[in-house]
């Protein structure tokens, strides 16, 4: 394990390694930043969370109010479709683009109120409401083959699945595939690797949990930080982000490396994170 980088987030999230730029993007919610491996960070008026790569120099940004396309080199902005932007309540949280194209997008409360989260799809200029009365919207990935999404509410301790057709809709009702609650842990962010499986991150557990396309648990990978947050992937190297929200003093001097980001050489095998497709 090393520190690739050490700015310290509130709330790092939304990890994601653009393959052609070969260069880790990622947030701090509650910094309203977006950072990259390149020791650049962009700032803006409202919380940001999530994104996805459109191509070399764009992606589409996920914050509070919009998904918008998001020019690196020139810092311009163009929404894309509002995304709750009546609802001054709640923010966007986890995403990730689908085999098929598409996005996914959580919302949740601001101060995580009950109920008040959603997931939505953005495909082909079409943004569709897919699940609501979420709490902390989260782990949302894909089978290799788009026809399985995964995703979970964070405060029920379980990891959903549910069938997708060929457009990469749900077309059916989600199931239980990983239940955390006997030991108290809580799935986080999550991606899957070139073999379907699942890596999630453990909020409060210091590690990322490693389950097979079943719902088998393999193995785990420590850190050295309490609230991991979010995997990806590049190649066979894990990044992990990492968050000090909710740790005391006490808690923040026994983890100095609490709000940093990591990356695990040879972890496992990935997969190249789709194109969103606008």
């Amino acid at each position: 394990m090393t520190i690739i980088d050490a700015r310290i987030c509130a709330l790092g999230e939304g990890a994601l390694w653009h393959p052609l730029r070969e260069q880790l993007f990622w947030f701090d919610i509650l910094g309203n930043r977006m950072l990259s491996t390149d020791a650049r960070e962009w700032h803006f008026d409202e919380m940001v969370s999530a994104a996805g790569w459109v191509d070399h120099d764009t992606l589409l940004l996920a914050s509070e109010t919009a998904l918008s396309r998001f020019n690196l080199t020139t810092s311009a902005r163009e929404i894309v479709v509002p995304l709750e932007a009546d609802n001054p309540i709640t923010r966007s949280n986890d995403g990730r683009a689908d085999p098929m194209g598409g996005f996914w997008i959580g919302t949740m409360g601001k101060a995580a109120e009950p109920g008040a989260g959603a997931i939505y799809r953005l495909y082909k200029g079409e943004l569709r409401l897919l699940f609501h009365n979420l709490t902390i919207p989260n782990a949302i990935c894909f089978a290799p083959d788009g026809r399985t999404g995964y995703f979970t509410d964070t405060a029920t301790q379980i990891v959903n699945c549910v069938a997708l057709d060929a457009q990469g809709w749900p077309d059916a009702t989600p199931e239980p595939f990983i239940d955390l609650r006997a030991n108290g842990l809580n799935p986080d962010g999550a991606v899957t690797d070139a073999a379907g499986n699942l890596w999630i991150a453990l909020w409060g557990a210091g590690r990322i949990a490693v389950f097979d396309a079943q719902g088998n648990l393999q193995h785990s990978v420590s850190l050295p930080a309490p609230h991991i947050t979010c995997p990806a992937f590049a190649g066979t190297t894990l990044y992990a982000t990492s968050a000090t929200q909710g740790m005391d003093l006490t808690a923040l001097e026994q983890h100095p490396d609490a709000g940093k980001t990591f990356a695990i050489p040879n972890a496992g095998t990935g997969r190249t994170e789709p194109q969103v497709i606008l």
